[in-house]
């Protein structure tokens, strides 16, 4: 099962300052003006014309004119001869007509001579991040690119439910592990064949509640090759807001940034009503991680047969468990300012504008940066609600493999629109990734000093 999310068109993030096709370009640019220049000179009906010149002045019999010819030719001379260190002329430049030859003959035409190569660019070094969730499994490689940015040159995404059976049993089923192992010897084959800087491999819900995670990933290690870590949720609420900073404008004062996982859900108060620092993980007024996300929820109240009132139910469930957030209300003076908005970063919310689009196909390039008013979303969940399991299945930004999730996540996003409402959300087709390799590169220093752009 494969995620359309595969993170090909994660490129958008950023673009390197100088790639090696525009360096090749300009070579080839100059390579040619030598050799139109060559060509010139080598051409026949312009020599003819140099001769006809020629014979033209023998003929002329006054002092005058043969005082223009010398001129002339000293001229010439100055401009095609080139002297070497002991003042010597080597050769004739390509087309000249030197003392030695006849008159009348045709120009000598030397070989064309090689461009000298520029030493090869500066290695670009290349970082990974892997994020082993409860539904998905996601790689991204990237090298960094003007400052803060980067661009994305490898990419893996699959649905794997590594959570699948967790609600109700508490253990990760052989099933959902072995599938999960697949998915992960493909991304261990791609960070081999690469030459790798830094890299930070993580496992989330699943492994962090799971009896058996540790074992788990005791597994990964021998047959994938893959040292993995379980971060705590502070961790992963931080994480998701790194990867996200770029989509939060200037002039924002406030921001709901949500993670709606497939075992539980992330959510981090934003407050940049002061001083802005250049990470946005440092505005964190508050946050909390809900144990509840679209697999654990679907797996509790059904996710295929959703009634008005089973859909009722699960936005109530979601509702009581962020009554007891402590910190709920540290952006109450920001909310009905229309500079304060929702974030949100799952497959959620990618799936909702893709429909709101009308896409007859998920494009990233589309959905990643999204804006989207209160009455849009409305529409888009009420039409989602409307629809039976084989509607959500034909809908070609849900799929069969997210039509018994997303209406999960759609009560999660209720819930969350009732206690922060608010007239806008942005769409982020990105997330842990992203904030990942934003983290890596920034504490390697590729962006240091490099005035707001790469050498």
């Amino acid at each position: 099962m494969e995620d359309h999310d595969t993170g090909a068109g994660a490129s958008a993030v950023g673009m390197s300052g100088a790639s090696p096709t525009q360096s090749a370009g300009q070579h080839t640019a100059r390579f040619s003006r030598h050799a139109g220049a060559h060509q010139r000179h080598a051409e026949p009906r312009h020599a003819n014309q140099r001769q006809t010149g020629a014979s033209q002045a023998d003929q002329q019999g006054d002092q005058p004119k043969g005082k223009t010819r010398k001129r002339r030719k000293r001229k010439r001379g100055r401009k095609v001869f080139a002297r070497d260190e002991n003042g010597a002329v080597p050769h004739p430049a390509p087309g000249a007509i030197s003392a030695s030859q006849p008159r009348n003959a045709p120009p000598q035409v030397e070989p064309r001579l090689s461009v000298p190569q520029r030493p090869p660019q500066q290695e670009l070094p290349v970082f990974a991040a892997l994020d082993l969730g409860t539904n998905n499994c996601r790689l991204l490689v990237a090298v960094p690119g003007r400052h803060g940015q980067f661009r994305v040159i490898d990419a893996f995404s699959r649905i794997v439910r590594l959570g699948e059976g967790l609600t109700a049993s508490g253990r990760l089923s052989q099933a959902a592990m072995d599938r999960a192992v697949e998915a992960l010897k493909v991304c261990g084959e791609k960070l081999r064949n690469r030459k790798i800087r830094k890299a930070r491999l993580i496992a989330t819900e699943a492994c962090r509640s799971a009896a058996n995670g540790v074992e788990f990933l005791d597994r990964v290690e021998r047959e994938a090759g893959l040292k993995l870590e379980i971060i705590d949720r502070q961790t992963e609420a931080r994480l998701a807001v790194s990867g996200c900073g770029s989509l939060v404008e200037r002039d924002t004062q406030g921001v709901v940034l949500f993670d709606i996982g497939g075992g539980s859900s992330e959510i981090a108060l934003i407050d940049l009503t002061g001083r802005r620092s250049p990470r946005l993980a440092n505005h964190i007024v508050s946050w909390t991680s809900l144990p509840v996300g679209v697999v654990s929820l679907a797996e509790r109240f059904g996710g295929r047969t959703v009634t008005r009132e089973t859909f009722a139910a699960m936005v109530d469930d979601v509702a009581a468990r962020l009554k007891v957030f402590d910190g709920r209300d540290r952006l109450a003076h920001v909310l009905a300012s229309p500079n304060f908005h929702l974030l949100g970063t799952s497959g959620t919310v990618t799936t909702l504008a893709g429909v709101h689009l009308d896409l007859e196909r998920y494009d990233r390039r589309r959905v990643d940066g999204l804006w989207m008013d209160r009455d849009s979303v409305d529409r888009m969940i009420e039409r989602l609600i409307g629809w039976d399991f084989q509607q959500r299945c034909a809908n070609p930004c849900i799929g069969a493999d997210r039509a018994d999730l997303v209406l999960a996540g759609c009560a999660i996003l209720e819930a969350i629109r009732g206690v922060w409402p608010s007239e806008r959300l942005r769409v982020a087709d990105r997330g842990l990734r992203e904030g990942i390799l934003s983290e890596l590169m920034a504490d390697d220093g590729v962006w240091r000093n490099d005035g707001g752009r790469r050498a």
